[in-house]
Formats: C-alpha cells, sequence, structure tokens
C-alpha cells in the first residue's frame, strides 16, 4: 500500500493540474512520442514566447484531475501525453498547430478551449484565426476606406462652397 507521503505527492500534483486547466483559457493534449528532445526543447521555447508551458503527468493524475473538474476526455489518456497550458487563447493554440504541421509525431488529440472539450477540428479552426496583430490591421484597413472617402467628400463639399461664394 502506498505510503501516506506519496499519496500527498500525487493530492498535489491533481491540485496543481486542476488549479492550471482553471488558470488556462486554451489547453492542448497531446502525444509527442518520437520527438527528440532537442524538438520538445524547442517546442517549450516557442511556447514560453507565447505565455504557453507544456507538462508531462502520468494519465492517471490527469484524469483524476479532470474528475474534479467535472471534464471528460477518457478515450484521449492512452499512451505517452503531454499537455499544454496556455493564458492566452489563440496564440499558443497557434503556436502548436504549426509546429505539428513541421512535425508529424507531435500528434494533437484534444483541448479545452474557455473550460469547453474542443476536438481536433475546432482547435484547427483556431489556429486558422490571424493573430491579434493581423486582426487589427485588418480592422485599421477596413476603417481607413470609410475615412478616405468621406475626407473625400469633405474635400468636394469645400470645393463647391468656394465656387458659390
Amino acid at each position: 500500500m502506498a505510503s501516506q507521503k506519496v499519496l500527498n505527492e500525487k493530492k498535489e500534483i491533481v491540485t496543481e493540474i486542476v488549479n492550471k486547466i482553471k488558470d488556462s483559457e486554451s489547453v492542448i493534449l497531446f502525444q509527442y512520442q518520437g520527438l527528440t528532445v532537442a524538438d520538445l526543447s524547442e517546442l517549450r521555447n516557442k511556447l514560453r514566447n507565447a505565455n504557453a508551458n507544456v507538462k508531462i503527468y502520468k494519465n492517471t493524475l490527469l484524469k483524476r484531475a479532470l474528475d474534479d473538474l467535472n471534464i471528460s476526455l477518457d478515450g484521449f489518456l492512452e499512451g505517452p501525453n503531454a499537455i499544454l497550458f496556455g493564458k492566452d487563447l489563440l496564440e499558443p493554440i497557434k503556436v502548436i498547430a504549426d509546429f505539428a504541421k513541421e512535425n508529424e509525431k507531435l500528434d494533437i488529440r484534444v483541448g479545452i478551449i474557455s473550460g469547453d472539450v474542443a476536438d481536433i477540428n475546432v482547435i484547427r479552426e483556431y489556429a486558422s484565426i490571424p493573430s491579434r496583430d493581423g486582426l487589427l490591421t485588418m480592422l485599421a484597413s477596413g476603417m481607413m476606406k470609410y475615412v478616405k472617402d468621406l475626407a473625400i467628400g469633405l474635400n468636394l463639399y469645400a470645393e463647391q462652397l468656394e465656387k458659390n461664394n
């Protein structure tokens, strides 16, 4: 039978997982089998820049944490899994999706986005959304058309007033 110390350590890990899931906007479960240490280090560095991190937990501890949160990922908790915790919603998803395109051995399985379970298709949709800067640029360029049209209209109106005076 497990000692009380070991049980307490496991409870602490489960609590840590629960807190990380609650504090994260995006949580992605993926398989990393076949990736080299260098590949995993590269992924971790890219994710760190995106305000996210990767942890590897035993599936049994992860399952207990998910049960505490009433989240069911039963079909996905088999084999070697890693879990991404992202403070931001889009950027970590984009980073891991791009990394998965470059490395066929990384297999994104399922995610929890803003508290809801998301399958691979939903994750791909989120990954295809332009970055925040890209969206702001698109918004600004769309608004510039109307500002330009207004400026032209006001200029024509001012010229017409000058002709009449």
